[in-house]
């Protein structure tokens, strides 16, 4: 069988409800890997908070990390990274215009450096993963350069509503994706990006065609990664907006072994 690209968004996806890769999908894996394939991760998630896994799975191929706003390989650091972060005037413009909706709090990235806005200890405990430099107080006066990525943490009644605004107001400049459960977080990153722009980079250095590339996701942070993927597979547990642009569904969920299922059957493994 020729080689094939297998793509992994991580929560969700290869990820259980308790942040764990089964040992059986941790199997077939290494069973593709060892058959010749390709496996990678694209992921929302900072790289020091999907290293974990990425390290699990004996992993030696590039990651999209940030929804494409980073690429880059962990293990060649001749490997040219591919960083995008936003432009600090149009982050100030953002918080600006969303103060009328009283957020819960704002959370800015640099790469692996963290500024909340707020203090919240359920805040803290999420972005502490990998021990980044974190940054407490007022994102304006505390954040004085160009951020990856800007989350934006509201009530969930209230998301939408933000995301309207962001689409009427900035959506010539930003992308904005929503997290699922059991956060309610708006995540904001530069215009044009998302995770099928990473993989495409990669795919190309790889020299696999699109239509050899298997995608697997779950959430609205997929949508461009399941339609630009050859074969894009939507979870059981996913969205019905990514089911119904999907080529195929997992039969099993991401609890019970959704992405390696489709693989042996898939792949003959």
């Amino acid at each position: 069988m020729k080689q094939h690209l297998i793509v992994l968004d991580l929560d969700g996806t290869l990820l259980t409800d308790d942040q764990k890769i089964l040992d059986k999908t941790k199997l077939t894996l290494m069973k593709a890997r060892e058959a010749g394939h390709q496996v990678m991760i694209a992921t929302g998630r900072p790289f020091r908070a999907s290293q974990l896994y990425y390290n699990e799975l004996m992993l030696t191929t590039p990651i999209v990390n940030f929804n494409g706003a980073l690429v880059h390989h962990p293990k060649n650091k001749s490997w040219q990274m591919v960083h995008t972060p936003m432009d600090l005037k149009v982050v100030h413009d953002v918080v600006d215009s969303v103060d009328k909706y009283q957020y819960e709090n704002l959370i800015a990235e640099v790469l692996d450096d963290v500024f909340i806005h707020s203090e919240n200890m359920a805040m803290m405990d999420m972005f502490k993963m990998g021990d980044p430099r974190v940054t407490i107080g007022n994102l304006r006066g505390n954040l004085n350069e160009d951020p990856t990525s800007l989350l934006i943490h509201a009530e969930e009644h209230k998301v939408q509503q933000i995301r309207d605004h962001l689409e009427d107001v900035h959506a010539e400049l930003i992308e904005h994706r929503r997290w699922g459960a059991p956060f309610h977080i708006i995540e904001v990153v530069r215009k044009g990006l998302n995770k099928a722009i990473g993989i495409s980079l990669i795919a190309k250095e790889m020299n696999i065609p699109r239509e050899r590339i298997i995608a697997f996701g779950d959430e609205d942070n997929d949508l461009e990664m399941i339609d630009y993927a050859g074969i894009g597979v939507a979870m059981s547990n996913g969205i019905n907006q990514l089911k119904s642009i999907a080529n195929e569904i997992t039969t099993a969920s991401n609890n019970d072994n959704g992405i390696a299922n489709f693989l042996i059957d898939r792949l003959k493994l």
